[in-house]
C-alpha cells in the first residue's frame, strides 16, 4: 500500500519533490492510481512554458493531506497511489510524443489503474485519448475549459493545443453522444468556434449559460449526459478565472472562482471515471504560485473521487459477502 510521507514527522521541505509526497516509483503493482506528467508545450499558440507545469504542481502539492474534509474521506484508507514520474516527450515532435504516451500509458490502463495526468499544453489530451481507446474503446469526455479546442487547424497545422478534440472525434476516440464541454467564453473569430463543437456531437454549456442555469443544473446535465459510460475528464486550468489562476497560456476573464473550480470536480462523484488530465499550467505567469496551489487541489479532488469509487466497491463486496453467509 503506497501513501504519502507524513509531514508531521518529515518536514515538507525535505526530500525529492513528488506529487503529495507520494513514493516516486514506476510500478503498476498494488496501486489504484498513478500521478504522472507529460511536460510537452510545443503545440501552444501563445505563451509557452507549460513543460514546467508538472514540477510546478508537484512543488505546491506538498501541502496536501490525506483526509478530505469536504468529501469526508481519508484517501489512503481506500486507495494506494504513486508518483509515476514523467513520460519522456520529444520537444517539437508531437507525433513521437503521442507514440511515447500511448506506450507508457498502456501497461497502466491494462491493469485498470486510474492515471492522473499533468500537462503540458492541451495537445497532450489527444495522446491520452488514443491510449484510453486501446483499453476502453470510445470514451465519454467531460471537458472543463474556456476554449472548445475543436478548431480544425492553427497556421495550417492540424495538431495544436486548440485542435485535440476535433482530432479525437475524427479518430473515433470519443463517444460524443455522451460527451460535454463546460465553461467556454471570451472573444471568438465567429459563432462557428462554438457551433463547430455542437456539430461534432458535443453538448456545450458556455460560461454565460453556466451562470444562468446554476451549478446544480450544470452538474445534473453532466451526470445525465455521461450516464454509465467510462469517462475521461480533461481540465484546462484556464477554465478558472485568471484572478484565481493567472499562470496559464491563454487566460479568459469571467470564469469560476477557485472554490467553484473544486466543486465542479466534486460534483462528478458517481461517474465511471477512468482517467483525468489537468493542463496549461504556466509557472512563469503564476503570481505567488496560486495557480499551482489550485491545480494541485483539483488533482487532489480527482484522487478523492477515485477513493470514493473504491470505497463504494468495497462496501458492495462486503454486502455481497454478508448475504452469502
Amino acid at each position: 500500500m503506497y501513501q504519502p510521507k507524513d509531514s508531521s514527522k518529515s518536514p515538507r521541505f525535505c526530500g525529492v519533490r513528488t506529487f503529495m509526497r507520494l513514493e516516486q516509483i514506476k510500478t503498476t503493482d498494488h496501486v489504484d492510481f498513478v500521478v504522472l506528467g507529460v511536460p510537452f508545450d510545443t503545440a501552444a499558440s501563445n505563451r509557452t512554458g507549460q513543460r514546467y507545469g508538472p514540477q510546478h504542481i508537484r512543488n505546491s502539492s506538498v501541502l496536501l493531506r490525506p483526509y478530505n474534509p469536504d468529501m469526508d474521506i481519508n484517501i489512503f484508507e481506500y486507495c494506494s497511489g504513486v508518483d509515476y514520474g514523467d513520460i519522456d516527450v520529444i520537444p517539437g515532435n508531437i507525433h513521437r510524443t503521442y507514440d511515447n504516451m500511448v506506450s507508457e500509458l498502456g501497461p497502466i490502463l491494462e491493469k485498470g489503474i486510474i492515471p492522473i495526468i499533468m500537462g503540458g499544453d492541451h495537445s497532450i489530451s489527444l495522446g491520452n485519448l488514443r491510449a484510453f481507446h486501446k483499453k476502453y474503446g470510445p470514451v465519454a469526455l467531460v471537458h472543463f475549459d474556456s476554449h472548445g479546442d475543436t478548431w480544425d487547424d492553427y497556421y495550417g497545422e492540424k495538431y495544436m493545443h486548440g485542435t485535440p478534440f476535433r482530432r479525437a472525434v475524427e479518430e473515433g476516440l470519443l463517444d460524443v453522444d455522451h460527451s460535454i464541454q463546460v465553461g467556454m467564453r471570451g472573444p471568438l473569430y465567429s459563432p462557428d468556434d462554438i457551433e463547430d463543437a455542437r456539430k461534432l456531437g458535443f453538448e456545450v454549456i458556455p460560461m454565460k449559460e453556466v451562470r444562468e442555469i446554476g451549478f446544480e443544473e450544470v452538474m445534473r446535465r453532466i451526470q445525465s449526459r455521461v450516464g454509465d459510460r467510462p469517462v475521461f475528464v480533461s481540465y484546462d486550468i484556464d477554465f478558472v478565472d485568471p484572478a484565481y489562476a493567472p499562470g496559464t497560456g491563454t487566460p479568459e476573464v469571467g470564469g469560476p472562482t477557485s472554490y467553484e473550480a473544486l466543486e465542479y470536480v466534486r460534483g462528478l462523484d458517481g461517474l465511471d471515471i477512468v482517467g483525468f488530465d489537468l493542463v496549461e499550467v504556466l509557472p512563469t505567469h503564476d503570481s505567488s504560485e496560486i495557480t499551482a496551489a489550485l491545480a494541485s487541489a483539483v488533482m487532489y479532488e480527482m484522487i478523492t473521487l477515485t477513493a470514493l469509487k473504491k470505497k463504494r466497491l468495497q462496501s458492495l463486496v462486503h454486502s455481497a459477502s454478508n448475504l452469502s453467509e
